[in-house]
């Protein structure tokens, strides 16, 4: 007597299910209603008056004031044009970078004692050569930004290639790729998540030396904004300002964090079809990088 298969029946999704991602929300968004209550209770029963700490109501009005006006909307585009073209700048020389040194030896050992050098030198004491080489545009502003988001994204890169499992080299190897798929198919993987702690440092650092430099010398930007509310004595105008670079910066980390994942769906070294194929191409490559390591 054969065996028949079983009808297959549709299991109906738990209720819980739809309710799980609510409930993730609430919890990352406990600590901050918590902190914005504790401001509020302070700003209210606390010993700072209303001109010194103003409530999260006087500092909503504010920035709709600032909207309204569209002030904000200038301040916020400069500043957030000066980070993307800083933090572009340095991812283009940062990554490249610190590949090429994670994979040398000798590459290692020439740049170590100069980047080491300057690696502790903060961004704003380059600010006025910066100013007197490039002038008070937006190259000096530029410059400073991805000097600041240079290194961590640099040392990530620079670790995270270095850190590579030796067992995928060895894969790699034993299909004899070519250096270029090497790297695309075992480094960069292997590597992306220091790359992505790299970019969120990096992107932080961006922020931090962007409100520097317009704090110094900026005719626009949010750090402008907040350095022009301290002389008129508008304080919520300021924690205004630090409201907003704090969600820009919140909203730019989201998407790194949305990319990342994309990225850790696909798997070093794919297993299956690829395989002969990939074989076949490294074949006609030459021989396996084994002075890489």
């Amino acid at each position: 007597m054969g065996l028949r298969k079983a009808p297959l029946v549709a299991v109906p999704a738990s209720p819980a299910a739809g309710v799980r991602p609510f409930w993730r929300l609430g919890r990352r968004m406990l600590l901050p209603a918590a902190l914005v209550a504790g401001w509020w209770a302070a700003a209210r029963f606390g010993p700072f008056t209303p001109y010194l700490l103003p409530a999260p109501p006087a500092v909503a009005r504010a920035l709709g004031e600032l909207i309204e006006s569209g002030e904000l909307w200038v301040h916020l585009t400069a500043s957030l044009g000066r980070v993307l073209a800083g933090f572009g700048l340095a991812v283009v020389l940062a990554l490249p970078l610190g590949l090429v040194v994670g994979l040398s030896r000798r590459a290692r050992e020439l740049l170590a004692p100069t980047l080491g050098f300057l690696q502790h030198v903060p961004p704003i004491a380059w600010i006025p050569l910066f100013i007197l080489w490039l002038g008070i545009g937006e190259a000096s502003k530029n410059a400073v930004i991805a000097y600041a988001a240079f290194f961590p994204l640099f040392l990530n890169t620079l670790h995270g290639i270095a850190a590579a499992d030796p067992r995928l080299i060895e894969v790699g190897l034993l299909y004899r790729l070519p250096p270029l798929a090497l790297i695309r198919e075992v480094y960069l993987p292997a590597a992306a998540p220091a790359i992505f702690t790299g970019l969120r440092l990096g992107l932080g650092y961006s922020w931090r030396a962007l409100v520097a430099a317009e704090l110094i010398a900026a005719p626009s930007g949010l750090g402008y904004l907040i350095v022009e509310a301290r002389e008129l004595s508008q304080p919520a105008v300021i924690l205004g300002g630090v409201a907003v670079i704090g969600l820009v910066g919140l909203s730019l980390e989201a998407f790194l964090d949305c990319a990342e994942r994309r990225l850790r769906r696909r798997p070093a070294l794919p297993a299956g079809r690829g395989e002969p194929a990939r074989a076949q191409a490294a074949a006609k490559g030459g021989a396996p990088c084994r002075t890489w390591r």
